[in-house]
């Protein structure tokens, strides 16, 4: 199990600034509901002095998702778009107190989101198939040259496995990651160019960025997974069945995380029940006050960092109109 400070606690669970902006000025939306993880962020600029006097989001991710974008709007109320415009996923996450590095990429969709909502709010075109941004790399989880570049630089990332976790970029069917691989030789070998890394801590890939000359690459890494560790421990009240994963077992753990958050909904009027198994994706169906726009995505993002503890991998919550 991830460990989670206090504050990241806190903000996940008493979100602040959660909901819709009336007229913003500028809005950024990152991710997408199909990759698991989205972001919108909407922010009120003062004319006279571009000083941001409201931010609000609304998010689809996890409990750090959540954190990071309650934790980005309080960080950028009060500063100016150009103020705002230098805060960095790694002030997001020193912010709350630290993020578990499987997490980190919720800090970087915070920070692209506030740098995609002060590029709206200034008129320019911030696109993921701009050519400013660079090609595309990851078409999973669209992720950018540009975005891996930052992501890369800002956290002085020199792995593979590191730009998965910041990023997600290589983390569903892999493809990319020799296109990850370039990036990240390149960005790296900039990086000692300029002082900012060591030459003995960048990344070489064969034909670029340092070491171009090499006769051979280096030995090619298994595909980056989201969540490396072994599946979490579970509540008694959950056990998991002896034996292989069945879909069977599969549904009854699920089945009992899901009975375990239950009474939490329904003492505020809520409740949730569980109608399909896909795979690694989960759909329910919302009831009572989880329906309400701002509540639902509290409901589910609660109910996927349940399950995905439960089972200790990545799992995808959607909602449904179907009956149970």
């Amino acid at each position: 199990m991830w460990n989670y400070s206090e504050k990241v606690k806190d903000h996940f669970f008493n979100p602040r600034n959660a909901g819709v902006l009336e007229a913003p000025d500028g809005v950024g939306e990152v991710g997408s509901i199909a990759c698991g993880d989205a972001l919108k962020l909407m922010i009120k600029v003062d004319p006279a002095d571009t000083t941001i006097t409201d931010a609000r989001f609304q998010t689809f991710g996890c409990g750090s998702a959540i954190a990071s974008s309650s934790a980005l709007t309080e960080m950028i109320i009060g500063k100016t778009v150009d103020e705002a415009l230098v805060v960095t996923n790694q002030d997001i996450a020193a912010y709350l107190g630290g993020l578990p590095p499987e997490k980190m990429h919720c800090s970087v969709m915070g920070a692209e989101a506030l740098r995609a909502a002060i590029a709206n709010f200034r008129g320019e075109a911030l696109d993921e198939d701009d050519d400013e941004d660079g090609a595309l790399v990851c078409k999973c989880f669209g992720i950018t040259e540009g975005l891996l570049g930052r992501a890369i630089r800002t956290n002085a990332l020199t792995s593979v496995e590191q730009v998965t976790a910041y990023t997600k970029a290589g983390g569903s069917c892999a493809t990319c990651q020799d296109k990850i691989e370039m990036v990240l030789a390149d960005v790296n070998a900039e990086m000692v160019g300029e002082g900012l890394l060591e030459t003995a801590k960048a990344f070489r890939y064969r034909g670029r960025g340092l070491g171009a000359s090499a006769p051979t690459p280096p030995a090619k890494l298994p595909p980056a997974k989201l969540s490396p560790k072994p599946a979490a421990p579970v509540a008694e009240s959950t056990p998991i069945p002896a034996g292989p994963m069945t879909m069977v077992k599969k549904i009854k753990i699920i089945q009992a995380a899901i009975d375990e958050l239950r009474p939490t909904f329904q003492r505020d009027g809520g409740d949730v029940e569980l109608v399909d198994v896909d795979g690694d994706t989960v759909s329910v169906v919302l009831s009572g006050a989880c329906v309400d726009c701002s509540m639902s995505s509290f409901t589910l993002s609660l109910v996927q960092e349940k399950l995905s503890e439960k089972l200790g991998r990545l799992i995808r919550v959607v909602p449904t109109t179907d009956g149970a």
